[in-house]
């Protein structure tokens, strides 16, 4: 099994990546962090530079433009992203693990040589078109439909909350439909849907509390019309794929999680060192320097539970419920530290020029997105055998 002996400790390989994203993070991103969130704007310089850096092609193989690397490179790189900005890591995060994985994991060679290229080189995006309206939690839920017709697909539905969904480098957003049904239950398959395509429309964003660089739009589909060779994997397949995609992408979302909790840590621990009360720093008062120390607790325990999950998957053995265990851990310690690094700037963390407030805005998703707490505790009661 592949091992990581702690979290401080790391090939040589992983630690260097991390380093370069680290950089990438405070030389590029953190100056700009700030704008993009205020005017709600889409990173395209930051993102360009990740494209540059190979970061969306991290996890797929050379030949297909990728960067040989892991799923665990990606967690890294996420990582260090969400300590500084979170909508930049969904950015990533998405992209990869949601707009690109699908096609790698179940399209045919012929799919894999059209998008893979496109999509790791960072230059175009894709999105995840599952979730909807009268779904949420229950992804099972599906109405968006599918119907051959001539040798296309016709779909016809609307999803909501699509990262990376309408961007202007947006290129493939891959759907959910119901495209039959089988002994009374739905059947839901995936098929790629090129962007622009007549029939589909981004629509307007939403006005959201936080990940206001991000992305995000609800999607609809009226009459859109894609070969029928653009199935992804088998026909009936598509509920079954998307479910593991979602149990990759938890840890993902736990590594993002985690880069957020000790982003907060990091700027606390600097802010209490800097920060005057009383003639003295206010982090020699044991109320502060308890405070954060809790919250290095909370960072460091899930990060060891998304190494660990991430270990696990790499090895090919069964990590559902410690992906659900990583991304419950992770996404509350993100919330939980961001209240305390808000508490511990007072008044100035209630002020968006400073980072921590930006962070109690974005990681409140971080407990909804990719499966609610409540689903995560599903799961790992299901995985029990409750």
């Amino acid at each position: 099994m592949t091992t990581f002996l702690s979290t401080g400790t790391l090939p040589d390989h992983y630690e260097q990546l991390a380093k370069t994203v680290r950089d990438f993070a405070q030389s590029v991103v953190a100056p700009v962090s700030a704008k993009h969130d205020e005017e709600h704007s889409f990173p395209y310089e930051v993102v360009a530079g990740m494209a540059d850096m190979g970061l969306f092609g991290l996890p797929f193989p050379e030949e297909y433009g990728g960067m040989g690397g892991d799923y665990f490179a990606l967690c890294l790189a996420l990582e260090e992203l969400g300590k500084v900005d979170q909508s930049v890591a969904i950015t990533l995060e998405a992209g990869v693990s949601l707009g690109a994985m699908p096609v790698y994991r179940f399209g045919n060679e012929e799919q894999k040589q059209e998008w893979l290229p496109l999509l790791a080189s960072g230059k175009a995006l894709g999105a995840f078109g599952l979730t909807e309206a009268s779904g949420g939690s229950d992804a099972g839920a599906t109405k968006t439909t599918a119907k051959l017709d001539d040798g296309h697909w016709v779909i016809n539905g609307s999803k909501q909350f699509i990262t990376n969904s309408g961007t202007d480098i947006t290129k493939l957003v891959t759907v959910t439909a119901v495209t039959g049904d089988n002994n009374g239950k739905k059947e839901i398959s995936s098929i790629l849907v090129p962007v622009p395509t007549e029939g589909f429309t981004a629509e307007p964003a939403y006005n959201k509390v936080g990940w206001n660089a991000s992305d995000t739009h609800p999607l609809s589909f009226d009459d859109v019309r894609v070969p029928q060779e653009n199935l992804l994997g088998e026909r009936g397949r598509g509920y079954a794929n998307f479910l593991r995609i979602l149990d990759e992408g938890r840890i993902a979302i736990a590594a993002l999680s985690v880069g957020a909790a000790q982003g907060c840590v990091d700027e606390s621990v600097k802010y209490s060192k800097e920060r005057e009360a009383f003639g003295r720093a206010i982090g020699t008062n044991q109320a502060i320097a308890f405070k954060i120390a809790r919250m290095e607790t909370r960072a460091h325990v899930a990060r060891a539970a998304y190494y660990d999950a991430a270990a696990l998957m790499l090895s090919g053995k069964p990590f559902k419920k410690q992906a659900a265990i990583a991304k419950l851990i992770a996404s509350e310690a993100a919330m939980d530290n961001a209240r305390d690094a808000t508490q511990i700037f007072g008044g100035y963390g209630f002020m968006n020029e400073y980072s921590v407030a930006r962070h109690y805005r974005d990681s409140k998703i971080l407990e909804i997105g990719e499966g609610t707490t409540e689903v995560q505790l599903m799961l790992i009661g299901r995985e029990l055998g409750l």
